[in-house]
């Protein structure tokens, strides 16, 4: 008899952690400073541009957001896009958007720019908020120019691409990649749109210099924006599991075929690799002599792990939870 997620998840909650351990971390380490130059780069280009739209992952609406968009880019438009909403849990969608509506932002689009959903809901706002800014002047040019910004792969190059095949029907126009750091640089502009005659910058993904806290750092590098290899496979891998578990999300019991939950990293990694025939050869030195053994590749675990929750294997899912209900775990770096 196949057991439901609420019934294997009473019986393992007994032994799931309550706390993720968070000290010992470098944090600086995993996001390096460098990415101020980009942002330099796009207060250089502000004057061509009439507003500013801000992507940013929809599993972490109220995480990780880079505040000197809005401090530095702050003196023009700014429209909020919310991407991946096929991968994030949005049953509080209306929290969401009070927490933002208190943070200043009014204005907030959910896309899935792989499927075109709401994109079209974009270009209508931007017009919407160009017209009615005081700082708006036209002169002589009926043409509008937009800068998009965000933090590193959540989707700024894709939300392009989607504008182009929804108003132009036109093809990739800049590269889109599963890794941080596909576009290198403020690029020249893109037109999007014919009527209104519409051009969009693409820009570099800017971290904020300083990252509030571990927790904060884990769920960006979870959502893609630093290279694993950084932060540690493994540690991102037990991150997500014991995320998956504190707020009941059992998709990975069914997704691997475990039989039961558990919080145990090495053992769900173990059993991970067994599924998926991911072993290695590893010599061990006995009396002997050298001795080969065969092991459970772990780290090819792990990015298994990793790949399944960022394409959505293990269903919808939220990482700001305890932000929205109002606890926040994370507890601010001096």
């Amino acid at each position: 008899m196949r057991l439901s997620p609420r019934t294997l998840c009473a019986a393992a909650r007994a032994a799931w952690r309550e706390s993720f351990p968070l000290e010992g971390r470098d944090v600086a380490r995993w996001f390096p400073g460098h990415m101020a130059k980009g942002l330099k780069k796009m207060q250089g280009s502000l004057r061509l541009v009439d507003c500013i739209i801000e992507v940013h992952d929809a599993r972490i609406p109220l995480s990780g957001r880079n505040p000197l968009f809005q401090e530095t880019l702050g003196l023009k438009p700014h429209l909020l896009v919310l991407n991946k909403m096929d991968l994030a849990d949005l049953k509080e969608q209306q929290k969401i958007m009070q927490h933002l509506e208190r943070e200043g932002l009014k204005h907030v689009v959910f896309t899935n720019c792989v499927k075109d959903e709401n994109v079209k809901q974009v270009i209508p706002t931007v017009m919407e908020l160009v017209g009615s800014s005081y700082r708006y002047h036209r002169g002589e040019h009926a043409e509008h120019c937009v800068m998009v910004t965000g933090v590193p792969n959540v989707g700024k190059s894709s939300l392009i691409n989607s504008l182009r095949r929804q108003h132009l029907r036109k093809g990739k126009a800049t590269r889109v990649g599963g890794e941080p750091g596909i576009t290198r640089a403020v690029m020249s502009r893109i037109q999007v749109c014919e009527r209104p005659l519409m051009f969009l910058l693409d820009t570099p993904g800017v971290l904020a210099p300083r990252i509030p806290s571990v927790e904060t750092g884990l769920k960006l590098a979870l959502c893609g924006t630093v290279l694993d290899h950084l932060v540690g496979e493994e540690t991102l891998a037990d991150y997500l599991l014991y995320t998956l578990n504190k707020h009941q999300l059992l998709g990975y019991v069914q997704h691997y075929g475990l039989g039961e939950a558990c919080d145990d990293i090495a053992s769900v990694l173990k059993r991970v690799a067994v599924k998926l025939r991911k072993t290695q050869k590893v010599k061990v030195l006995t009396g002997t002599g050298n001795v080969n053994v065969i092991q459970p590749d772990y780290p090819a675990a792990a990015r298994d792990f990793l790949r399944a929750f960022r394409s959505g294997l293990l269903g919808p899912v939220m990482l700001d939870c305890d932000l929205l209900q109002g606890r926040s775990t994370e507890e601010e770096e001096p």
